[in-house]
């Protein structure tokens, strides 16, 4: 079964940082750009990032920008989240998913409707 595992999430306070995992489980991870979203309670999900696998590419949500990092290593199936200076806004279940149409990240990738590959997310609590 094709699908990602989230995990590394947790309660930290205003400020702190926290560093999220994504984990592939049956496909091929450099074929594809993968994409980290978050969801939180009664809003809609939206991208935080996206980095490609074709060149290494980022792109970034204006609201992470410069505070969260992605990352990749195909070679272990993996594809990382370093979130810093972390707010109670960024408060969601963040996911990870690929982009089965596209090896290259693009811009609006917070608009596409190629991701799939849902796994069942990780929890980020940001509270005092």
């Amino acid at each position: 079964q094709l699908q990602f595992v989230e995990s590394g999430g947790g309660l930290v306070q205003p400020g702190g940082s926290l560093r999220l995992s994504c984990a592939a489980s049956g496909l091929i991870l450099d074929y594809y750009a993968i994409g980290w979203f978050r969801q939180a309670p009664g809003k809609e999900r939206e991208g935080v990032s996206c980095i490609s696998a074709s060149d290494g590419s980022t792109y970034y949500a204006d609201s992470v920008k410069g505070r969260f990092t992605i990352s990749r290593d195909n070679a272990k199936g993996m594809v990382y989240l370093q979130m810093n200076s972390l707010k109670p806004e960024d408060t969601a279940s963040y996911y990870c998913a690929a982009d089965l149409e596209r090896r290259r990240c693009v811009s609006n990738f917070q608009r596409l409707k190629t991701f799939d590959y849902w796994g069942q997310g990780t929890m980020v609590t940001v509270s005092s």
